[in-house]
């Protein structure tokens, strides 16, 4: 079985340095995307230079990466090893999939593609770059195949050859897919996984809710069958309070509820259920027909779902905070809340109001009814004074 030669192996050695000081570099590229999306200059570079499908640019350029991936890690593990036949495939990685990998983020520009698919398109690629380095980290350069260990990882204690050749190619689907699928199924994703963390946080409010009728609810209980009077009800009440401060428990709403607690929370799990059904409709009235891209440069579309991804992401941690306010039974911090999660809801129905080619359709009829829902009544008086739900 014939050796490579000393000539080969250092012709290897050099590619292979090379192509690790150009993927360093070219993840650092993409790594200020993902920083700073709106780069000074973006407009006028994109109409410099011909127009590039930045999304089927990164398909293409993940597709030949993952086929030459699965090339190294089959040359690396069976003999004979052949050095040049490395090279040649390394050569064929730097000459064309892994510069156009890099410029698909450059290429997918805010104003065609919106900000947030060009942060994940960076993001995504930058990883099959890095996780590309790693599998070109376990190419010997002794000449020889790898081991059974070197394969699987287990001698060094680390993750061998297959398994990285497995993670570059997860990668490099992770770009393909979010080539094949579009931005409409990108949005759809995201809100349908924000809208699951507002339905967390209803349920958490609801059980919340109902601990505190449970126990309003025992409290009349014991108040027929107490024969001690108010000295077993204080002493009841201390050991309750040392077992809440111990365990962290969260203080329910007083009987009597001075602060009109109650009430808000009443409006709160009402308009928060009508929130979780406008993203369930925006998903299916907006997001699926968002039209294909690149966008035209004269389009506002990319803009505006900025704003709306932007108001739509925003509002779990919004709902959040109310919850929070709501347990430690803050009447001001509630209100305040309130304010801030209702008047988001109310931005972001404005922003669905009309379809991608501005115009008016049963959604956006629909959204005039969710409008006056969101905007309410007052309050019952909280301190004798009157409150508004908006």
């Amino acid at each position: 079985m014939a050796r490579p030669t000393e000539a080969s192996l250092q012709s290897l050695d050099s590619i292979i340095r090379t192509a690790s000081v150009l993927l360093a570099q070219l993840q650092e590229v993409l790594s200020d995307i993902q920083k700073n999306p709106h780069p000074s200059g973006q407009s006028e570079a994109a109409t410099a230079s011909p127009p590039v499908n930045a999304l089927a640019l990164a398909h293409d350029s993940a597709s030949l990466i993952r086929a030459h991936g699965t090339k190294i890690s089959l040359l690396i593990i069976n003999e004979p090893f052949s050095a040049n036949a490395v090279s040649s495939v390394l050569r064929e990685l730097l000459h064309g999939p892994v510069p156009a990998l890099a410029l698909a983020p450059q290429e997918c520009t805010a104003d065609k593609y919106t900000t947030a698919v060009r942060r994940e398109l960076a993001s995504r690629c930058r990883k099959v770059l890095a996780d590309l380095h790693e599998l070109l980290a376990k190419i010997p350069k002794n000449g020889q195949s790898l081991s059974s260990d070197e394969k699987s990882g287990i001698a060094a204690g680390g993750r061998g050859s297959i398994p990285a050749t497995g993670i570059l190619w997860s990668a490099c689907d992770d770009v393909i897919g979010i080539a094949n699928n579009g931005i409409a199924h990108f949005y759809a994703a995201k809100l349908g996984h924000w809208k699951s963390l507002l339905g967390d946080i209803m349920e958490e409010l609801k059980e919340w809710a109902e601990e505190d009728s449970d126990e309003d609810d025992e409290d009349e209980d014991d108040d027929g069958e107490d024969y001690h009077g108010d000295e077993r009800g204080e002493a009841d009440d201390a050991a309750q309070a040392m077992v809440d401060e111990l365990f962290n428990s969260q203080p329910h709403i007083p009987r009597l509820d001075p602060d009109s607690i109650r009430p808000r929370l009443d409006v709160t799990l009402k308009r928060l259920r009508l929130v979780t059904l406008l993203y369930d409709a925006a998903i299916k009235r907006r997001f699926k027909t968002l039209p294909a891209v690149p966008l035209p440069s004269s389009s506002t579309t990319a803009l505006r779902l900025d704003e709306l991804a932007n108001v739509l992401e925003s509002l779990p941690s919004s709902f959040d905070d109310l919850a929070a306010a709501f347990y430690d039974l803050q009447p001001q911090a509630i209100d305040d809340a309130m304010e801030k999660c209702f008047v988001d809801a109310l931005a972001a129905s404005e922003l669905l109001a009309k379809t991608w080619d501005d115009k008016t359709d049963e959604f956006s009829t629909w959204l005039g009814k969710f409008q006056s829902e969101m905007q309410g009544k007052k309050l019952p008086p909280k301190n004798g004074s009157a409150v508004s739900a908006k």
